[in-house]
């Protein structure tokens, strides 16, 4: 999607609606900051503020993606445009989202090895000790978790018995049996236990 485009339809709109980005943003619920961004090309409307925002410019949401008027004769088309590119950045943004699960979870574990290491090679005080063992597992204990939560909400697992596709809680990513991102899971559709791969989009 071309953000500076959406952005200078955006600000157009707003400007035949003789509308300031401030009232605008009041009608929205938020900061005009937030206005400009998007006006900018610097970010796109979150989807929870994209009807009211099409609903108060008076165009549609394919139009707002599009970042112009569309002919009703190229409607259909766009729209499926919108929705394929929509579909791209998820799962971009999953990968992305990923590879920073990846890092966080190898970091933390490193950092933890290093210090149970120093502590058991390095340092002869107790107490010394003491705080490098327990630094270690907080660097561990925060890294897994900020990993698992980056992996509950991104992307979907899907069941391979009914084939759904679903965002489980922290709780059951937590505790299921697991290789790699695949978990062993029941799925909230037909109750049935599987090993379930994680996939990056619908």
């Amino acid at each position: 999607m071309n953000q500076e485009k959406i952005g200078n339809f955006i600000a157009q709109r707003r400007k035949d609606k003789k509308l300031t980005q401030a009232k605008l943003a009041s009608y929205l619920g938020i900061s005009d900051r937030t206005i400009s961004k998007w006006e900018r090309g610097k970010g796109l409307p979150d989807p929870m503020y994209m009807l009211e925002l099409c609903r108060i410019l008076d165009i549609s949401v394919n139009e707002l993606l599009t970042g112009e008027f569309i002919e009703e004769r190229n409607y259909q088309q766009k729209a499926e445009d919108n929705l394929l590119m929509m579909a791209g950045q998820e799962v971009k943004q999953t990968k992305k989202m990923f590879f920073y699960e990846n890092v966080i979870g190898i970091g933390s574990t490193s950092i933890f090895l290093i210090l149970i290491f120093m502590s058991v090679y390095f340092v002869e005080n107790s107490v010394l000790k003491i705080i490098l063992f327990i630094l270690s597992f907080i660097f561990l204990i925060i890294g897994v978790s900020v990993a698992l939560k980056i992996e509950t909400e991104e992307g979907y697992y899907e069941c391979q018995k009914c084939h759904h596709k679903y965002i489980p809680s922290y709780q059951q990513v937590y505790f299921a049996m697991h290789y790699g991102r695949t978990r062993y899971m029941k799925c909230p559709h037909c109750q049935k236990r599987s090993w379930q791969k994680k996939i990056y989009s619908k």
